[in-house]
């Protein structure tokens, strides 16, 4: 019966996706009756945990791991929760396979469905989620007391919530940066403030690159490069550039969202960037390096400062040939254009919203159980369970602080991977929450805890520079839609602009560039895309604070 039930909504939904809103009644029935014979007749987490109840099993499909349920970690959350897992994972194209199984009502118990991706608004709009609302407040507090705001900004249309995020919260890590030759700073007489990772000013910035230009014209027989950029990342080169005004996704003028290419702020960040290349301090190929190109270069000590991500390969080449204790090392620094403050510059665009949704279908006869075993996990004991693995066999308490032991340690960096296996720490990434635990020690204890000193730093560096994309993600026209296929011709004209601004020969040719080219987004009713944007963004809000307030 309930396999019908979804088949019909799926179908429904395919053909007029007209039937969402019964679909929803008819799950929140499901539901009602699944929890009202679970109430009866489905022991209770305690009891299930008793030695004479069997545990209960749950399917929960994942397409990151397929291992059984059944190393270390695995048997301690079935002891702990009276819930064993089977995992099931595809073979082929994941997206692929949740797809067919949503046609098909042969659904798991619990998905972990990409939210990117536009099958977890499938699985809900079909009917094959349940709404977790009144399950969360009845038997999930460590759910309810962590995710906090992150449940209110992932209601869907009907304001409710379908899935539970996986690696949520705003990770903490930076994630771009200007970044400079620890080496050439200290020779130019910057090295208290480089250590200190203070920020730098445009000017300053500039300076630097002519001054490197200047004393290195050479590099063992070859033309210095003060800056190059790694063109296959172009977002993160351009939002790199934008951060140094502090610059988002839009900008948010008189209560509208509209293009970014429309902030004031953008013309002189294309100025600026035509500058250096002009000058010769932006490498000449800046638009074509491909990865091989760029990390070669990065690493052949030609180059003085790069934008985009934390440079790590590089880094890793220069310690290799120079050793351990080499200052010649690639660091993370914000640069602030004029009148912008350090802690204004918008260097870390994060998501607090995760990768992943994590929802009961509605084959799940167990959903209390199931709700109380994801609570387990996502509260402060379940995340060092998963991510460290089990006390006294990787870590210790140590005064109220996770310790992992020296073998621990040892085990990861000789193969973290054999280490996730044969321990089951890592294995297992469901309900994760980013950043630090209540100890100060970080939940991901094979990426977060031992950091190569670049990375320390950029802690200290780019502090202040994240913000939480999440209110702003996906506000565009529904795909295949004629508005859909304007909003990609107007960035494409966004693209093709900006190359050739930067390629300008003079900043006076630049400004009448610029003009041609808003002029060519209004021609392709980018008014109307920026009224989808703000109408969207509106609609969004009122369900945040709704969900806020209740």
């Amino acid at each position: 019966m309930r396999k019908r039930i979804v088949m019909v909504a799926v179908l429904a939904c395919t053909m007029l996706w007209s039937a969402c809103s019964a679909g929803n009644k008819n799950v929140a029935e499901t539901v009602s009756k699944v929890e009202e014979v679970n109430s009866t007749t489905t022991p209770k987490v305690e009891e299930v945990n008793s030695p004479t109840k069997k545990p209960i099993t749950l399917t929960l499909f994942d397409k990151n791991v397929g291992d059984p349920f059944t190393n270390p970690v695995a048997l301690e959350i079935t002891e702990r929760t009276g819930v064993s897992i089977e995992v099931q994972q595809p073979t082929g194209n994941p997206d692929e396979k949740l797809n067919l199984m949503l046609v098909s009502g042969d659904l798991p118990d619990i998905a972990l469905i990409d939210r990117r991706e536009a099958t977890l608004n499938k699985y809900i709009a079909g009917g094959a989620l349940i709404p977790l609302n009144d399950l969360i407040k009845e038997h999930a507090p460590n759910i309810m007391k962590r995710y906090g705001d992150v449940l209110s900004k992932s209601v869907y249309e009907d304001g409710k919530n379908y899935y539970l995020n996986n690696w949520y919260g705003l990770d903490p890590d930076p994630n771009w940066a200007i970044n400079m030759r620890m080496d050439v700073l200290e020779e130019f007489g910057y090295a208290e403030r480089a250590l200190a990772g203070d920020s730098f000013t445009q000017d300053e910035f500039l300076d630097l690159l002519k001054k490197f230009k200047e004393k290195y014209p050479e590099v063992d027989g070859k033309p210095s490069i003060p800056m190059t950029v790694n063109a296959d990342h172009m977002p993160t080169i351009i939002g790199s550039f934008k951060a140094m005004y502090g610059m988002k996704t839009y900008y948010e003028h008189d209560g509208r969202l509209e293009f970014d290419v429309r902030d004031p702020h953008y013309l002189e960040m294309i100025k600026y960037i035509n500058k250096l290349y002009s000058e010769g301090l932006l490498d000449r190929e800046w638009g074509i390096n491909k990865v091989q190109n760029y990390e070669q270069k990065t690493a052949s000590g030609r180059v003085f400062a790069t934008a985009g991500g934390i440079v790590g390969a590089a880094n890793v080449a220069f310690r290799t040939q120079y050793g351990a204790d080499t200052n010649k090392i690639f660091y993370g620094f914000k640069v602030t254009a004029p009148g912008v403050d350090p802690d204004k510059t918008t260097y870390g665009p994060r998501s607090s919203l995760g990768w992943d949704g994590v929802g009961i279908t509605t084959a799940n006869k167990h959903p209390v159980e199931t709700i109380k075993f994801l609570d387990f996990l996502a509260s402060e004991e379940g995340q060092y369970l998963l991510m460290w693995g089990k006390e006294g066999m990787n870590w210790n308490m140590e005064n109220g602080v996770h310790k992992p032991t020296q073998e621990a340690l040892d085990a990861i960096s000789a193969d973290w991977a054999k280490f996730s296996k044969e321990t089951g720490a890592r294995k297992w990434t469901w309900m994760i929450r980013n950043g630090l635990g209540e100890d100060g020690t970080p939940y991901d204890l094979m990426f977060r805890y031992k950091r190569e000193k670049w990375d320390q730093h950029a802690l200290k560096s780019m502090a202040g520079s994240t913000w939480d994309t999440a209110l702003y993600d996906d506000l565009g026209p529904k795909g295949g839609t004629p508005d859909a296929l304007s909003e990609q011709k107007i960035k494409d004209i966004i693209d093709n602009s900006f190359s050739t601004m930067v390629y300008a020969k003079s900043q006076d040719e630049i400004d009448g560039m610029y003009a041609k080219m808003i002029a060519e987004l209004d021609a392709n009713k980018a008014v109307k895309i920026e009224d989808i944007y703000t109408a969207n963004y509106k609609d969004r809000m009122k369900l945040y604070n709704a969900s806020e307030n209740n």
